[in-house]
């Protein structure tokens, strides 16, 4: 694990303590000076929270600047991967993830969760469960040594997807689930937080790219906005969580309810993923990637959407940082499953070695 750690930034080691950090900020705020949220609360515009909505542009953004849609071109070089890639993310995770939520909400754990509520976090699982991982997939990419291009690849076919799919697919869901779906709210959302940073993202590295070169591009311009997301991120969660101070107080359990099937539903989809990959095949430094972008998240999306959509459902929203908080502890245990497994791969090599 210390070779892990090595390669993993500072915040992303320990982004679940800084999300339970923002929770207590959060919630002293909305309990002690409540006028903060509710004056921030007033901002809107077409139901989505303008200071909530610039935060998450905030880390959207910078998301956007490290794709590189040209190396799509490539996409035929490795294409039983990204095949499987594509049917674990877009035909397997969503109905897997409604399922198990379905599952644990209103049965296992009926007792402990109000229907209502049980209802919000079928809604907020569902929204994580179709938004599959955009930023973080690099790193787990990088902890099991996989093949950067392919995982280049990956995000950036995903992201595209994601404009066609994403709708539709939390539309069906929700509508299974007894929600009255806004769509012109949906496709709104998809419109100002992956539409807009995504065109904007390809036009500002389109640009430097030509003018300074790729080298000033990488290791120069994107590192100015790491510590914007970091912020960005951790005052969004802040504000949320002021939000939903009453609600956590009264259920400080759910936390926990929340994250069981959450954390099921990661390891099942990664077991699809990367088993997957050992049926078809396929060389370690494909499978791990292929395993890992199905079984994390594009939370920032999910967040935003809960935002956008459940204004009065703070349930919805909960549950979605909720994958925040168990995200990175489950992945990086299966990215030392990986690790230890590479062994068993074609074409592979044993990255602890």
């Amino acid at each position: 694990m210390d070779n892990q750690k090595s390669k993993i930034s500072f915040f992303e080691r320990y982004l679940s303590l800084f999300v339970l950090l923002c929770m207590a900020i959060g919630v002293l705020l909305g309990k002690l000076i409540p006028q903060v949220p509710d004056f921030l609360g007033k901002f809107e515009l077409y139901n989505v929270n303008i200071p909530i909505g610039i935060l998450i542009w905030m880390m959207i953004y910078p998301m956007m600047l490290k794709i590189d849609f040209l190396s799509i071109k490539n996409v035929g070089k490795n294409p039983k991967g990204l095949y499987l890639t594509w049917v674990v993310n877009w035909i397997i995770k969503p109905f897997t993830m409604f399922g198990i939520a379905s599952l644990f909400f209103f049965v296992v754990f009926r007792s402990w969760i109000p229907e209502n509520l049980a209802s919000d976090y079928l809604a907020g699982a569902v929204l994580l469960g179709a938004a599959p991982c955009t930023a973080m997939v690099f790193v787990w990419s990088n902890l099991t040594k996989g093949n950067p291009a392919y995982t280049l690849v990956q995000v950036a076919t995903n992201d595209l997807i994601i404009l066609i799919l994403f709708v539709p697919i939390v539309g069906f869901l929700l509508g299974i689930g007894g929600f009255s779906v806004p769509w012109g709210t949906l496709f709104l959302s998809i419109f100002l937080f992956v539409v807009i940073p995504l065109v904007a993202g390809a036009i500002t590295r389109h640009q430097l790219v030509q003018r300074r070169g790729i080298d000033y591009f990488q290791n120069t311009f994107i590192p100015k906005f790491g510590k914007w997301t970091i912020f960005g991120l951790l005052l969004t969660l802040v504000l949320i969580f002021s939000l939903q101070s009453d609600l956590i107080i009264d259920h400080p359990l759910h936390i926990v309810l929340i994250s069981v099937p959450l954390v099921l539903q990661t390891f099942l989809i990664f077991a699809i993923g990367y088993g997957g990959a050992k049926l078809l095949k396929l060389p370690y430094d494909v499978a791990a990637p292929a395993g890992m972008i199905g079984a994390s998240n594009f939370f920032e999306l999910a967040v935003a959407v809960a935002i956008a959509i459940f204004q009065l459902n703070p349930g919805v929203s909960l549950a979605t940082i909720v994958g925040v908080l168990v995200e990175v502890p489950v992945m990086l245990i299966l990215v030392k499953i990986a690790n230890k497994t590479a062994k068993f791969f074609p074409e592979s090599f044993q990255p602890n070695k």
